[in-house]
């Protein structure tokens, strides 16, 4: 089977702490899991939280690798900086080795060597001052897709056991969701989630329901006409294709347990009208996954957290939630690909 590839995120963060313990908790789950990293950044962390773990690098994906042991693979040149890692802070020295390892394992999805990538969080301030110019993973993903020929439009979805989010526009100030608002850019994010829930989900049918972007879904126009113009359209133009989606809904009745349990995911306007239910239902349990892509990406629904790196404060079962999905998700595909 092909390796699920695991990036550390910012090295100063709980990153480290997450693999280290959630590999003492489920070794098993990590066999076919290879981190990239340079081995300096978790025995570091290994020895300060006083867990020691058996790793072992491997020269290509395609090595052998073996029960009980956590592989690595570090595919920076020689000359990238790779540390010191200054734990429970961010550092320059190190930025420049967490885009490489990023990318890396971006290139190899694409190159189909292997089954997909999991993400641990980064702190993007730090990366910016080393040329990142993206306001986070999902983004440069996409720009990684085309710089090799494949141009996608992606969607940022969170998921739990109890729900799914996908949202219309992501890191964005509030006051300027409205103007990001268009019928296309929503038919398309309509149209993604609907697809990727059927691909590599397994879900035949999606029932999506779609949230109002205003108070009372806009009250016929009183509070706001974006669900007029521009929400109810695309939701119109998206059943013509298919689709099975609710016209725009007040958001505090959509999530309601009684509507949201016959929903295989929800459409959101924003970053907190996903996020804040999300997180009140599931934190800690969520996953954050990357819809549109060339390949599998999930990451964890948290941040770096670097004021609890080496402490016994780090939950690490968002990590294992992602490693899992990631897993069910190739699996699905390749299942739906055979499928008549």
């Amino acid at each position: 089977m092909k390796p699920l590839l695991l990036t550390l995120g910012e090295p100063g963060g709980i990153g480290p702490d997450c693999v280290i313990r959630a590999w003492h908790a489920d070794a098993a789950l990590f066999e076919n899991v290879l981190v990239v990293a340079p081995m300096s950044w978790l025995l570091q962390r290994a020895e300060q939280i006083d867990m020691r773990i058996p790793l072992q690098c491997v020269a290509t994906l395609q090595d052998e690798r073996h029960a009980g042991v956590l592989h690595l693979w570090n595919p920076l040149s020689p000359e990238v900086v790779v540390g010191p890692v200054l734990t429970g802070q961010t550092s320059e020295d190190t930025a420049q080795a967490v885009i490489g390892c990023i990318e890396a394992a971006a290139e190899a999805c694409l190159r189909q060597e292997a089954s997909g990538m999991v993400t641990a969080p980064i702190e993007k301030a730090v990366l910016r001052r080393a040329g990142f110019d993206f306001p986070g993973h999902t983004e440069f993903l996409a720009h990684v897709s085309a710089r090799h020929g494949k141009n996608c439009d992606i969607v940022m979805m969170l998921a739990s056991t109890v729900l799914r989010v996908a949202l219309l526009t992501t890191h964005l100030p509030l006051r300027a969701v409205p103007d990001a608002l268009s019928v296309d850019a929503t038919l398309e994010c309509i149209r993604i989630t609907h697809q990727d829930l059927q691909q590599r989900f397994g879900i035949g049918q999606p029932r999506l329901g779609l949230c109002g972007l205003n108070p009372h879904a806009g009250e016929q126009g009183h509070f706001g006409t974006e669900e007029i113009d521009i929400l109810a359209p695309a939701a119109q133009q998206a059943r013509r294709l298919g689709i099975d989606i609710s016209d725009p809904l007040p958001a505090d009745t959509l999530f309601a347990a009684p509507n949201r349990q016959h929903l295989d995911a929800i459409v959101c306007c924003y970053h907190d009208q996903a996020l804040i239910p999300l997180k009140a239902l599931s934190f800690g349990d969520a996953v954050n996954v990357t819809l549109g892509l060339p390949f599998i990406r999930t990451s964890v629904d948290h941040g770096t957290a670097l004021d609890r790196a080496a402490t016994d404060k780090v939950s690490y079962n968002s990590l294992m939630q992602a490693i899992r999905m990631a897993g069910y998700m190739w699996q699905t595909s390749l299942t739906v690909r055979m499928t008549p």
